[in-house]
């Protein structure tokens, strides 16, 4: 089982007219992943990049890139995220109307599988598709902007969520998003997340290693 924990900085909070050099910089501060946030203005009020971008940051690094569909109509765009050298691809699953097929969808494409969850959704829906699952991510913040704080109320669902995959038996990444920090990491960890997407709390910095270093403390 997966037991020690991951960093994945979020490149939303780069500085994006050097997007590639601060990706190489967090790969020599340790970083484990590489998270890419896909917005498309109408699942979420924001629009960020998509597979064009992607592509071209791939070759920079050879770090898994962790990326999160936050965007209606995902199954369109599998197979180009996937071109683009994702390697983790997390969908939402309040856009997907067949899950179970989406899951598959991915898998068929070469990449792991991942669903997320906005701090309302219940985790029940989580027991049937389970199976098909090598991450989950809970997001504590209502998605679409960096820099917000953690939701507090949503801590007892990573616990719960923590206890669905004991209880698979399965290799299952817990993967957190949304305030995280030096201070609010403890509390995930605590709950159940091995694995952390944080911002601001690394780009916002100016020693990423030291950033990094505190989160996994």
């Amino acid at each position: 089982m997966i037991s020690d924990i991951k960093v994945a900085p979020s490149i939303l909070a780069a500085d994006f007219s050097r997007l590639g050099e601060e990706i190489i910089a967090v790969e020599k501060a340790g970083a484990d992943m590489i998270h890419l946030d896909v917005m498309d203005g109408h699942f979420v009020p924001n629009i960020t990049f998509g597979p064009v971008v992607i592509k071209s940051i791939r070759k920079v690094t050879n770090l898994p890139f962790d990326s999160h569909l936050m965007i209606e109509n995902p199954e369109k765009y599998i197979g180009d995220v996937a071109d683009a050298g994702v390697d983790i691809l997390t969908v939402q699953m309040e856009t997907c109307v067949h899950l179970q097929k989406v899951l598959s969808q991915i898998h068929e494409c070469g990449m792991k599988a991942g669903v997320a969850m906005n701090p309302h959704t219940p985790t029940e829906f989580l027991e049937y598709v389970m199976e098909d699952l090598e991450l989950i991510l809970v997001l504590t913040v209502n998605p679409g902007f960096g820099g917000q704080k953690l939701v507090k109320s949503v801590v007892p669902k990573i616990r719960k969520v923590r206890e669905m995959i004991d209880r698979s038996g399965r290799d299952i990444y817990l993967e957190v998003d949304g305030g995280i920090n030096s201070k609010t990491c403890k509390t995930v960890i605590e709950a159940g997340a091995n694995l952390l997407v944080a911002g601001s709390a690394i780009f916002g910095t100016k020693n990423y290693k030291s950033a990094i270093e505190d989160l996994r403390k």
